[in-house]
């Protein structure tokens, strides 16, 4: 560990958690220093794990990626996440990095100690010295985002989720990528943006297009974007926010959406759905999420619009746990006697939950009357 923190010259101190920083990173693999940017969420946490997310082309790539995973960790469509952009646009280093033979299309001499350097050196280093979750993301343009399929080569992955924006393929990349992806047992995530324009990497990009699509394979994520007004510049910007969108769509909120055609269309008890939605989370990205509110309200609202009142007892429990001072839990508990028939249980825990606070739609006034009414119907 000395050895790795010693290959570092900080310009400015990650200690201090500034949300950007930047450093030379001096590799051993390179025998040469690179310029290295970092994001980390405010109130850096320790006790929380963060996704990583990698960005090739940073100069161009890493501002954007910064500001779709604050927007969307804000707004709770991810998680928070610490954002590394590696640099390459001085001297076009990228051809250098990302080179490869034309023959067999395998990475340079340059490419493999740039492929080290990534996987041996940089990642290392962060999940040593940061709380990361094990999910990690990467994010590549044109010649760098064939270059990050070379992960793909190696029988387990570094990485969860690619995302590759018009690539500029290496021979036999197009049938090589598909046949990686049908290899893992893991959940992977890849997402391909392509511009609308026509080039001469066109035929072999719809060619990999296809031959993902074709797969049959359920941990593989495969996600498709074609923008037909863009061209092999303009589309880097088009399809970062909607790849995020697609790789962390089980992190978000349930909308409207889910809930109509996921929640209500489904044979089994609406509870299982959200014990399903928070075990995946734990399983994708190797930690727990807070239940959100608005999906305990879902449940809730499925479980009384489907009369499934059994999902009422464990969501009740639940809410207990994540919301102690408040009203959910007793007052969950106390419908669920309600409809289980027992009208002392109910009319007492509907009691416990008129002493405690106030939370969305939930008011005293709502216990009150429950109260009321168990006491005018039963004689209490």
């Amino acid at each position: 560990m000395r050895q790795l923190i010693g290959l570092f010259i900080l310009f400015i101190s990650i200690s201090s958690y500034a949300q950007v920083t930047q450093e030379i990173f001096e590799s051993f693999k390179l025998q040469e220093r690179r310029d290295v940017q970092y994001y980390f969420p405010e109130g850096l946490d320790d006790t929380k794990k963060y996704p990583l997310i990698i960005v090739l082309d940073g100069n161009y790539l890493f501002d954007q990626v910064v500001a779709t995973s604050k927007f969307y960790s804000r707004f709770h469509g991810m998680p928070e996440s610490i954002v590394v952009g590696i640099n390459q646009s001085k001297n076009d280093i990228r051809y250098e990095d990302c080179a490869f033979d034309e023959n067999n299309g395998l990475p340079s001499e340059k490419g493999k100690n740039f492929y080290e350097f990534i996987g041996m050196e940089l990642i290392p280093y962060l999940d040593l010295n940061f709380s990361t979750a094990p999910f990690k993301m990467i994010v590549g343009y044109d010649i760098t985002a064939n270059f990050q399929n070379y992960w793909l080569f190696k029988d387990n992955s570094v990485f969860d989720a690619y995302v590759s924006i018009s690539p500029t393929l290496a021979p036999e990349m197009e049938s090589r990528v598909p046949m990686r992806l049908n290899t893992f047992d893991k959940q992977i995530f890849y997402q391909l943006i392509v511009e609308g324009e026509q080039t001469r990497d066109t035929p072999k990009v719809m060619a990999l297009h296809k031959g993902i699509e074709a797969l049959n394979k359920e941990t593989l994520h495969y996600f498709f974007d074609e923008y037909k007004t863009a061209d092999h510049i303009s589309v880097a910007t088009y399809g970062i926010g909607k790849a995020f969108d697609n790789i962390f769509g089980m992190f978000k909120p349930i909308s409207p959406k889910e809930y109509k055609t996921n929640i209500l269309t489904s044979d089994e008890p609406v509870y299982k759905y959200l014990e399903d939605k928070y075990q995946g989370i734990v399983d994708l990205f190797g930690f727990s999420k807070p239940v959100e509110l608005n999906d305990i309200m879902a449940i809730y609202a499925a479980a009384r619009k489907k009369e499934d009142f059994e999902s009422l007892k464990p969501l009740s429990d639940l809410c207990k746990k994540e919301y102690p001072e408040t009203m959910l839990g007793f007052y969950f508990e106390g419908e669920y006697y309600e409809q289980l028939g027992e009208p002392k249980k109910a009319l007492k825990t509907f009691e416990k939950s008129f002493q405690m606070k106030e939370i969305d739609f939930l008011t005293k006034e709502m216990a009150l009357e429950k109260i009321d009414a168990l006491k005018a119907d039963f004689g209490f």
